[in-house]
């Protein structure tokens, strides 16, 4: 058990190794007893959490936000479009200063082909811990919390499970593709098969995947490919968790408009009864939220007996305070 992580930042999903993941998800599962029973935990009592946003959030920062209060500390909610970062303020002063006022920085910065960058020169200047809430490649508190609700659901023992990380017609913004780059790095950690579907214009950039590939080499485990105008229903069969969500072609185009157009020629793939039956009969539905009610995936499949996504958005709390716990305390 890899129990030091003080300091640590968090940025790309491979950042803490199968070990420490595993480490994260043991306190994740002691701090959701203690809620559960109502045992006070203020592990963090008198820390502080810079909560720094260039994009809106609804899970993302109630979950940050009251995961600090409950461990005795405070999380300040900053909109970038209240900072003088529009007027100068820089990656590297943010970091600085903040890393000095604050003891740990958690950032959502999605702008594609810069997200990433610039939590990483916030974090070359940081003297606290640098939290990824989301960026152009990487969504790495998300995966945790699937990881431990699948773990809930299906076992810890994952191995020949097969995971389908989908694409998923979704009517609203052309969304980021750190999802299911995520996805695709860990799960196979964990043993699981990896099946990744997307029509030909929505794949994934192509050093995420290799290094998925890797994962899955060095693990065991199978990783495949599904890149077919009407290959859903090909992926879904005999899964054992479905995971299909919307993301833009952001690497065939970065044009707004042409990126709509071409989304909105997939309209079929949608999430439905018709092709849940297709996957094993214990399958359980993921999805991150929010989700494009009855464009994305239908009311019955999100609201059925299959769907684990409130217990999905309510281990975000956990497995961040977890992380938090073990990096800031």
């Amino acid at each position: 058990m890899q129990t030091y992580l003080h300091g640590r930042d968090l940025i790309g999903d491979l950042d803490f190794s199968k070990e420490e993941v595993e480490t994260v998800l043991d306190v994740a599962f002691d701090l959701k007893r203690k809620r559960a029973l109502n045992e006070p935990h203020p592990i963090l009592r008198d820390k502080t959490l810079a909560m720094l946003f260039f994009f809106s959030s609804t899970r993302t920062r109630g979950s940050f936000e009251a995961g600090m209060a409950q461990l005795g500390g405070h999380a300040a909610f900053i909109d970038s479009d209240t900072t003088q970062i529009a007027h100068g303020d820089t990656a590297k002063e943010i970091g600085e200063i903040f890393g000095r006022y604050f003891d740990g920085i958690a950032i959502r910065q999605c702008d594609w082909k810069f997200g990433n960058a610039y939590i990483n020169e916030v974090a070359k200047y940081s003297r606290a811990p640098i939290l990824n809430m989301q960026c152009d490649i990487y969504h790495p508190f998300q995966c945790l919390a699937d990881l431990m609700t699948i773990f809930e659901k299906k076992g810890r023992d994952l191995r020949k499970k097969k995971i389908v990380v989908s694409w998923a017609y979704a009517a609203s913004y052309l969304k980021p593709i750190s999802v299911p780059q995520s996805l695709i790095l860990q799960m196979p950690r964990f043993g699981m098969d990896v099946t990744l579907a997307y029509p030909p214009e929505f794949k994934l950039m192509p050093d995420i995947v290799a290094q998925a590939q890797a994962q899955a080499k060095k693990f065991g485990t199978a990783f495949e490919i599904v890149a077919d105008k009407n290959g859903m229903e090909k992926a879904f069969k005999d899964a054992d968790v479905i995971y299909a969500k919307s993301w833009g072609p952001l690497l065939t185009t970065d044009d707004k408009n042409e990126g709509k157009k071409i989304q909105d020629s997939y309209k079929h793939w949608i999430t439905d009864e018709a092709k849940m039956k297709l996957a094993k009969p214990d399958a359980i539905y993921m999805h991150p939220l929010p989700a494009d009610r009855n464009i994305e995936v239908t009311d019955d499949v999100i609201d059925g007996a299959q769907s684990v996504v409130y217990d999905e958005a309510e281990n975000r709390l956990h497995a961040q305070k977890a992380v938090m716990a073990l990096t800031m305390s």
